[in-house]
């Protein structure tokens, strides 16, 4: 098993077995390393169906793992691009209900766990700066009421906060049913041992029937600092854009992943563009004008943070493995992209593909494993 040299963060996709949810999953992994866990919330954000909202944002239930030290070992929270084995799951009696579900009466959530919904993002980063995610759903929004001067108005099984002038500030609901399930296992960036900290961490989930789900996908995050020069940065836009059929080929990307797309085309002329680096201010130049070309975290490779003038995780993002619940699948794909992101380090331009049958798995790895040992590792 090739072993992984590049400080690596990883998210990995599960699904629960009906009747458990993330919480399971979490207090096994805190009761093998000593541990505790930490209820908190996690952001996230989907189409809205109420007109003149564009996008919900929500927190939902998250559990963070620590070890005997207080050090992290994951961190558990839903991935809303998870739905097909929930609604297969619905279809065969397994019963939904909530808001966005049936289009019923909110019942009680899984263990009563809920989400928090505004339409404005700083707004629901208030919320979660002041609201206790261990409070119960008709009380969490309590500190968020008082600081607007108002109260908590509960209605049925959810409950809101207006401010003096009617305008909503946040609205709190039962958690979908099902939405219990869904588990992205988000690890602490990993400096050595990849492996075993990845089995250590599925394993256990393995044993407790939790499953890779339909949509599955697993993400990986390198730090960005390296890639924030003119040619490693564009090497790295190369790759993703001119090998991408190879890639999908080759890591066995699953095409029901949601939230998969190219690179911009403005984004893959720019870099073909001289820049000007003598004075030492050609990757700021380079960075603002890749901010204008359309970039979206939704791609193959998330580079918005890469080229953000305040990032908020400093890290390049590959987005495009499939699911996995082995340790050794994750590693072995993520070795073949570690040795291609350290070639993109190189200051020699990536060439492009050699035509071939990018769709034959094989081939499309043995041209991609030739273009990472172009240079010693």
């Amino acid at each position: 098993m090739p072993d992984l040299t590049l400080r690596t963060g990883f998210e990995i996709e599960l699904l629960a077995p009906a009747g458990s949810d993330r919480q399971v999953l979490a207090d096994a992994l805190a009761a093998r390393s000593g541990g505790r866990v930490l209820r908190s919330f996690h952001h996230d954000s989907e189409p809205s169906t109420v007109p003149g909202v564009g996008v919900f944002r929500h927190l939902s239930p998250a559990f963070d793992v620590v070890d005997a030290d207080g050090l992290p070992v994951a961190r558990l929270v839903d991935d809303i691009t998870l739905v097909a084995d929930l609604a297969a799951a619905a279809g065969a009696g397994a019963g939904a209900s909530g808001p966005g579900v049936t289009g019923g009466p909110a019942r009680p959530g899984h263990r009563g766990w809920y989400r928090v919904l505004s339409d404005d993002a700083r707004l629901l980063r208030l919320v979660e700066r002041h609201a206790d995610p261990d409070a119960p759903l008709a009380d969490v929004l309590a500190p968020v009421a008082a600081l607007f001067g108002a109260t908590v108005d509960v209605q049925g099984a959810g409950a809101r906060v207006n401010d003096a002038t009617g305008a909503t500030v946040a609205v709190v609901l039962p958690l979908p049913a099902g939405r219990e399930r869904p588990c992205e296992v988000v690890t602490p960036p990993l400096a050595s041992g990849h492996r075993d900290a990845l089995e250590r961490l599925l394993a256990p989930a393995r044993e407790l029937g939790f499953t890779v789900p339909h949509e599955a996908a697993v993400h990986l995050h390198v730090d960005a600092g390296p890639f924030r020069r003119p040619d490693a940065f564009a090497n790295l836009v190369r790759l993703f854009a001119h090998w991408r059929a190879e890639l999908w080929s080759a890591l066995g990307t699953n095409p029901a992943c949601r939230r998969l797309a190219p690179l911009p085309d403005a984004l893959v002329t720019l870099v073909e563009q001289p820049v000007d680096d003598a004075d030492g201010s050609g990757w700021a130049r380079l960075a603002a004008e890749a901010r204008t070309t359309g970039l979206t975290k939704y791609a193959d490779v998330n580079l918005v943070q890469v080229v953000a003038a305040r990032p908020l995780r400093d890290t390049v993002e590959v987005r495009l493995l499939p699911g996995a619940i082995e340790a050794d699948d994750v590693v072995r794909r993520a070795a073949l992209v570690e040795g291609l992101l350290v070639r993109c380090l190189d200051p020699r331009p990536l060439p492009r593909p050699e035509p071939g049958d990018a769709a034959d798995p094989r081939a499309a790895t043995d041209a991609l494993e030739a273009l990472a040992g172009t240079v010693r590792r």
